[in-house]
């Protein structure tokens, strides 16, 4: 199990690694004008401080500590959306590019959410709650 963890670790650290770099040859690629430029910076400090603080939470003094820094992490990548969001709107860059980034920001985003959760010690108590609501969303279409 200890194993499995450490794998995990390391393999989260290297696909948050490898996004930042994807990021950055997007970034390069978009238009050179006033607008992309701005929305292009707020991506690179949103995305790029990922990784920095989910490594330096790993160096963290406590797991309160680790904690801030992964609600850091989760806040830089919500926030990311909304940068590549206006990008792919505003039509400085394709839909389907942005897309991606997108659905791995949502993934890493979850991750990030989870370890959140059970570090607080409220993971169960997050299941049951979803649990419940989808019983509810399934007896509400139920009774149309």
């Amino acid at each position: 199990m200890q194993n499995d963890k450490a794998k995990f670790k390391k393999d989260f650290k290297e696909r948050l690694y490898r996004f930042v770099l994807k990021l950055i040859e997007f970034l390069d690629g978009l238009p050179k004008d006033n607008v992309s430029r701005r929305l292009g910076d707020q991506l690179l400090r949103s995305g790029a401080i990922i990784p920095g603080n989910y490594i330096g939470g790993q160096s963290g003094s406590s797991k309160k500590d680790f904690t801030n820094y992964l609600n850091t992490s989760l806040k830089s990548a919500n926030e990311s959306k909304l940068w590549l969001a206006l990008l792919r709107d505003s039509k400085r860059a394709g839909a389907k590019e942005v897309d991606w980034f997108l659905k791995e920001q949502d993934e890493i985003s979850k991750i990030f959410a989870t370890n959140i959760l059970t570090l607080k010690g409220k993971r169960s108590f997050c299941i049951f709650i979803c649990h419940f609501a989808f019983r509810c969303l399934i007896f509400h279409f139920s009774l149309r």
